[in-house]
């Protein structure tokens, strides 16, 4: 036997409902360290330590992040 089921709901109601933490200031903050560094607001040293504090790939996440930023940099 098979069942299947469909939810409609936004991403903001699944997270809600499954009890996931609301982690948007999180990721706003982030954003805002991340256009600052672009504009030049931010010291590259605190970028550095954030990306590496927040990076899933490790040291190859941070060379493709320190690569991004050079190049968006020239």
């Amino acid at each position: 036997m098979k069942i299947n089921v469909e939810v409609d709901c936004t991403p903001e109601e699944a997270r809600r409902f499954m009890g996931l933490p609301d982690f948007t200031p999180v990721h706003e903050k982030y954003i805002q360290s991340v256009m600052g560094a672009m504009d030049g607001a931010v010291p590259p040293e605190m970028i550095d330590t954030l990306m590496k504090s927040w990076s899933p790939m490790g040291e190859a996440g941070m060379g493709f992040w320190r690569k991004m930023f050079e190049t968006s940099s020239k």
